[in-house]
């Protein structure tokens, strides 16, 4: 059996992202960039997920603007492809380029289909030399981090501005992956979720989304849309079930729109349909936000300098 060991997460670098800023307005360092950035994507079907995929591209090549070029492309179902883009990359005049996949956790794609796609390019361009390393997952790295917890505590204040005096409505929150067939992911999925909503946070120092939402252990879930262990439907029916909640929030753990966030609207559609004394909330997905920018960004430097200090 594989073990899951959860690896450090890195520091933020001094590229600090405030909540009104934007990537577009980083300082950008003169020179033409001889680093190449390869982007790499998932790939859907559903053209608002590209759209929105090739924002963040977009972004992360501001943000890195005078220092990498950026290439975006998608492992599948779409184009540019890994092979196109990586040829873009050194007709760019990219010498070297750090493989930057674009995945929220480490799973198939991240530890064999990507680098299989990559080397195989580089062969045939006779570019192997040019492989600067593979950046890590964004996983659990801070950005990220604040980014869930800024999505939960949205949800949350959007449906408790009433109750002000009130009793509060108990509340639970499940938190809803992709799934996967690899028990690491699905082992990183819940970690992330116990360090959003018990973690301390940082204005604080103190307390967590848990203590100041009154979440208790039995009303924070983690569960799988597919390939993974409990799936949606059954933690929704076991929760409303039990008779404790009021109230039930569920956040899709997805970078960008299409048919998984449509599929997980509509099972919790599905259950609150024979739940109907309980309130379903579902959660904005995490889209092409300038922290998911700022993650890559300081994943990539991370990697940087690990190969410095070899």
């Amino acid at each position: 059996m594989e073990r899951c060991i959860p690896t450090k997460e890195a520091t933020p670098i001094s590229r600090p992202i405030s909540e009104t800023s934007d990537l577009d307005q980083q300082p950008a360092s003169g020179g033409h960039p001889s680093h190449g950035i390869l982007l790499i994507g998932h790939g859907t079907r559903d053209q608002r997920g590209t759209d929105e995929f090739f924002e963040l591209g977009d972004r992360l090549a501001n943000y890195l603007a005078g220092q990498s070029i950026v290439q975006p492309c998608l492992l599948e179902f779409q184009s540019p492809t890994i092979d196109e883009g990586w040829r873009r990359l050194l007709d760019a005049g990219a010498e070297r380029i750090t493989v930057s996949p674009l995945l929220l956790f480490a799973a198939g794609h991240a530890k064999s289909d990507i680098p299989d796609a990559v080397e195989a390019v580089a062969r045939r361009t006779q570019t192997l030399d040019r492989i600067a390393g593979y950046s890590r997952p964004i996983s659990r790295q801070p950005h990220m981090i604040d980014l869930v917890r800024e999505r939960l505590i949205e949800s949350i204040e959007s449906v408790s501005d009433g109750e002000a005096g009130n009793a509060s409505i108990a509340t639970a929150v499940v938190m809803v992956g992709r799934g996967s067939l690899d028990p690491c992911a699905s082992s990183d999925m819940r970690l992330l979720t116990e360090v959003t909503v018990r973690g301390r946070l940082k204005q604080s120092h103190r307390s967590s989304i848990a203590d100041l939402h009154a979440i208790d252990a039995d009303g924070l879930r983690t569960t799988f849309y597919a390939m993974a262990q409990p799936r949606l439907p059954d933690t929704l029916d076991q929760i409303a079930a039990s008779g404790r909640f009021g109230r039930v929030i569920v956040q899709p753990h997805l970078l960008f729109s299409g048919r998984l966030y449509d599929a997980i609207e509509r099972q919790t559609k599905e259950v609150a349909t024979k739940f109907s004394e309980i309130e379903f909330v579902i959660s904005r997905y995490l889209g092409p936000d300038a922290k998911v920018a700022a993650a890559i960004a300081e994943r990539i430097d991370s990697l940087q300098s690990e190969n410095v200090g070899e």
